[in-house]
This record gives structure tokens, C-alpha cells and sequence, in this order.
């Protein structure tokens, strides 16, 4: 099994990100990508870095007018007079159906939900290297792998089609999606991030194709907060291909699996040619967004019961922050996944 990773995705780092009103460091910074590649070597993979695939693959998930925002804005947004460093939002619309603005501070509060995706210089470019990383794994698996690994930083599943957010830019695991849909019918998406795939939801929810099935914090007084609620089902041709199974706070691993196993009842019933694990590593008791309480252990059984599908699997890394085990619990889910797939 192969770990898909550009040394690229790491100039992408910002300086700070607002929380609860405040800027505070990134949790998302280089060195989690560091940390979580030499995890995945230790386990076995063989590091492969990804081909260039250019905007074909990332256009047929964003729009058009969305990807020349996130490649321009920051050279636009130098231009204005006391800007600050990192490209970061103050004003959003209420509602978006509305005229676009041609400011550049005006289009930064359309496409950008919240203050925690900072843009900067080596954004775009990080950001496309995550999601060509995304894409080699899903060419891949095409091509026959049972199983790849893409390590993807910047984070992707919070990136609807024109918004980013909660460290996410390009949503890589729609996009790995969207290149198996070359050959399967259907795809199913299994989000085990602690936060809700608002992004991934968005792209998918009015299409039958692909069925995305997310566990997460209950966002009743969890980020992301607006989505994620479990009558959120899907809409027109997609109704019925969304199922979101929101979880208390604190939810450790007997409970978890309980929930997991629901999502996996409903993906086999699916049955999907390929599978996408968009894989958060910060569902874990000691993560410092203190969601839920899966230990290290948890880790291995979650993935035990993914491999037990029997699908080909393409794994992108979502969330996960250091934390002194955040590389021990990638390696346990990987060996764990890689144990049990084994014919």
C-alpha cells in the first residue's frame, strides 16, 4: 500500500486562524503532515509523490469561478491598502443568491465561511498538490491497488463547491470521489472526522451516485454548526443518499462502533463499486478539539471493520492535531486496515 504525498503541502501555512473571536495558531500546520507521514511509512507504505493533474479534476467537483478566486485572491488581496498578511473574511452575506462583487474583500466573504481557512501566499498551491495526492490514490485504486493512503494537507471536507473553510480548500476526498465515478457506478463516502463534511454534503446532496454517510460531534454545539443534523437526508434525485449519524460529545469507542456499524449496514445495502474514508484522526479523547473519545485502540477497530467491506478504498486524511499519539493512531488504523484486507 502506497502513502501519496507532495513535500508542496507543506508552504501552505498560515500564521494564525480566528477562534471564538480570537487569533490563535493553526492547529493545521506543516508539521502534522510531517508527523503523519513518517506514521505511515512506520506502518509499511511506500511514499509515492503524485503527478500534476492540473484544474481538469478539481473543476468537475468547485466552479469555475471559485478555483479563480482561490488562485488570484491573495496577489489581489496585497494590492489593498493595511490588508492583513493572510487572506482572512470580515463580511458575509446573509444569503448568497445575490449580486457578486467585483472587491476583492467582498469576494473573500462569499467564498470563505469562516475565519479558521486563512489564505496566503502558498495556498493555491498547496492546496492543489493535496488534491492531486487525493487524485493519485483514487488512479491507483483504479488501476487495481486494493487500498491507498492520501495524505492530504491542506484538509479538504468542510470545502463545498465555491466555499472554503475550517482549514479546507479543495475537498479532496469528493474529488477522489468523483475520479473512481470513472469507472463505478456508484461511490460511497464514509466521513469518521469529528467534525461533519459540510463540504462533501454539499457536493453530493442532490445526486444519487454518491452516497456520503458522515459520523460526527453533534453540531447542535459542535463546529461546524449548521450542518450535520441527522434529517439532513439529501434532496431531489439525492434524497435518501445522505445520512448523517451526529454522536454526544465524549462518544468513546463501544458507542462509536455501534454508530459505525449503522453506516456500514447502510453502505453495503448501497453497495458502492469503491469507497472513499475521508479519515480524521481528532476523534481521538485526547485530540484538543475535544469532540469525542476514541482511543488508539478504537483506531484499529474502526479500520477492522472498514477493511471487512472488501471494497477498493481510497483513505484521505481530513482532521487530526498533534498531539503526542496522533502519529500512533494513524499507524494502528493502517496496519489494522491493511491487516484485514488481506485475501
Amino acid at each position: 500500500m502506497k502513502v501519496i504525498f507532495c513535500p508542496e503541502q507543506l508552504r501552505h501555512s498560515p500564521l494564525q486562524i480566528m477562534s471564538s473571536g480570537a487569533l490563535v495558531d493553526s492547529p493545521e500546520n506543516p508539521g502534522r503532515a510531517e508527523t503523519l507521514l513518517q506514521a505511515a511509512i512506520n506502518a509499511g507504505l511506500k511514499h509515492e509523490v503524485p503527478a500534476n493533474y492540473g484544474t481538469t479534476p478539481l473543476a468537475a467537483v468547485h466552479t469555475g469561478r471559485y478555483l479563480k478566486f482561490l488562485e488570484n485572491i491573495h496577489t489581489r488581496w496585497k494590492r489593498i491598502p493595511s490588508a492583513s498578511k493572510d487572506v482572512l473574511p470580515n463580511v458575509h452575506p446573509d444569503i448568497r443568491d445575490v449580486v457578486y462583487p467585483d472587491s476583492a474583500v467582498g469576494q473573500v466573504g462569499y467564498h470563505v465561511f469562516d475565519g479558521a481557512a486563512p489564505i496566503t501566499a502558498d495556498t493555491w498551491n498547496s492546496a492543489c498538490w493535496s488534491a492531486y495526492s487525493a487524485v493519485h490514490s483514487a488512479n491507483e485504486v483504479l488501476h487495481g491497488a486494493r487500498a491507498c493512503y492520501a495524505l492530504a494537507r491542506p484538509p479538504g471536507h468542510h470545502a463545498t463547491r465555491d466555499m472554503a473553510g475550517g482549514f479546507c480548500y479543495l475537498n479532496n476526498s469528493a474529488i477522489a470521489a468523483q475520479v473512481l465515478r470513472e469507472q463505478h457506478d456508484r461511490i460511497a463516502i464514509l466521513d469518521v472526522d469529528l467534525h461533519h463534511g459540510n463540504g462533501t454534503q454539499n457536493v453530493f446532496y442532490e445526486r444519487s451516485d454518491v452516497l456520503t454517510v458522515s459520523l460526527h460531534a453533534d453540531p447542535v454545539r459542535f463546529y461546524p454548526f449548521f450542518w450535520g443534523a441527522a434529517n439532513e437526508q439529501g434532496n431531489g434525485a439525492g434524497a435518501g443518499f445522505n445520512l448523517n449519524l451526529p454522536l454526544e460529545r465524549g462518544t468513546a469507542d463501544d458507542d462509536y462502533l455501534v454508530a459505525l456499524d449503522q453506516a456500514l449496514a447502510r453502505i453495503s445495502e448501497y453497495d458502492p463499486g469503491a469507497i472513499v474514508v475521508a479519515l480524521g484522526l481528532d476523534a481521538y479523547v485526547n485530540d484538543p478539539f475535544a469532540g469525542l473519545a476514541l482511543t488508539t485502540e478504537g483506531f484499529a477497530r474502526v479500520a477492522e471493520r472498514i477493511a471487512a467491506l472488501h471494497l477498493p478504498t481510497v483513505l484521505v486524511q481530513e482532521g487530526g492535531y498533534p498531539t503526542e499519539h496522533l502519529g500512533d493512531n494513524l499507524v494502528a488504523f493502517l496496519q489494522a486496515f491493511i491487516s484485514d484486507s488481506a485475501p
